[in-house]
């Protein structure tokens, strides 16, 4: 964990010193010229996250197809980086750099904020986060995701287990990525302080790839009424398959957004039924909602998969667009960075809070989620309109 971290500060440091003597704008689109909005996303990888910048090019193709932003065109430029910190790290410095873009919208990776974010404070230049997985996209004022997180999630997912379902003996299991062991510990003590209730079962040693079976045994033997896990997609698979075999479905098994797919549905069928998991949005499983209608419509249109990361970037162009026309004179870096920091709140029906970048050291404005359940192979809201955590974390 320690050489990981200091390979990332490294490269970090890298990125910041290649900054170093830079200008913090980039130059003003000509008459004819675009604007640049940049992203830097894992695109292939171990993890990948296509539908975020997927989304929010619909949005910026719509956008020019109605006359641009004051008669200039938005060029939407999108950087892979691999999952990897060098690329990440490259793959930034060319945007900002070379490139030239003047802000950053939709991107979705587990590395680019720990990785660029002092990089993208040095430069001046400011990114709607469409994805933020790394704590370090919380925590920094060159950056505002528009989702709320797996801290945040993990902690509402406590909260839920424990005070709506009202399960006493609540266990979690956690893979942890990168940096993220502390925030999740953050996000247990302030449930913990919150409730006075304290974990039964705890496990960090989890990997995406493990056998599940030894974790879902030793939950039974522990007793537990309630086990929350951070999966991505494949793991909750393979653990509610187990969960089955193993006669375990009597618990409630609480998983964080990254389970929440139609894959995921797909997959489990009616196996599945009774898995909770958190939406960070408006469940874009919801066909007849009205928050979703010009989403749905957007993305089927341009052939996008309807996804809670496309729901992401679709925000996140969303809110960069407002910020571009409320620009009065020349689109900089500079301007754009200032119109994000003053621009008024942005409420949507598709999240259960405002939109807000602010001039704050750190941000995080998606306060609330919705609570998903798996029941005849489908996915239900089962939590009554959208759920606050009411602690603090951090």
């Amino acid at each position: 964990m320690k050489s990981a971290r200091a390979a990332i500060a490294l490269l970090a440091s890298i990125a910041l010193t290649s900054a170093c003597g830079l200008s913090n704008t980039a130059s003003p689109p000509g008459k004819s010229e675009s604007i640049k909005i940049g992203a830097v996303s894992s695109l292939s990888g171990s993890a990948t996250f296509p539908d975020s910048t997927a989304a929010a090019q619909a949005v910026f193709d719509r956008v020019n197809a109605e006359g641009g932003i004051h008669g200039h065109k938005i060029e939407y430029i999108v950087a892979d980086d691999k999952g990897d910190p060098g690329a990440a790290a490259q793959a930034a410095r060319n945007l900002v750099t070379n490139k030239g873009v003047v802000g950053l919208s939709g991107s979705a990776s587990l590395i680019d904020c720990a990785v660029n974010a002092s990089f993208y404070a040095k430069s001046g230049i400011s990114s709607i986060q469409g994805v933020g997985v790394d704590p370090t996209c919380f925590e920094s004022p060159a950056i505002s995701p528009v989702n709320a997180g797996p801290y945040l999630s993990t902690a509402e997912n406590l909260y839920y287990a424990s005070e709506v379902l009202k399960q006493n003996r609540v266990c979690l299991l956690l893979a942890i990525f990168g940096n993220t062991n502390d925030a999740y510990s953050k996000a247990i003590k302030s449930w913990s302080n919150l409730t006075g209730k304290k974990l039964l079962m705890e496990d960090r040693t989890i990997k995406p790839d493990s056998d599940p079976t030894p974790f879902v045994l030793r939950a039974k033997s522990k007793g537990c009424q309630a086990v929350l896990y951070n999966a991505v997609e494949p793991a909750a698979i393979s653990m509610m398959k187990i969960v089955k075999q193993q006669n375990a479905q009597d618990m409630k098994w609480i998983m964080t957004s990254a389970s929440y797919t139609e894959a995921v549905a797909k997959a489990l069928g009616k196996s599945g039924d009774g898995l909770y998991a958190n939406a960070e949005f408006e469940p874009f499983t919801q066909a007849h909602s009205p928050a979703l209608t010009d989403w749905r419509k957007l993305l089927t249109k341009k052939k996008v998969p309807l996804t809670a990361f496309g729901e992401s970037g679709y925000l996140a162009a969303s809110h960069m667009v407002e910020a571009l026309k409320s620009i009065k004179g020349p689109i900089t870096r500079e301007s754009v960075t200032k119109a994000l920091k003053s621009l008024p709140p942005i409420a949507s029906d598709m999240t259960g809070a405002p939109y807000k970048f602010g001039n704050a050291a750190k941000h995080g404005s998606n306060t609330a989620g919705k609570i998903v359940q798996l029941r005849d192979g489908e996915w239900h809201v089962a939590s009554k309109g959208w759920m606050r955590y009411p602690g603090k974390i951090g």
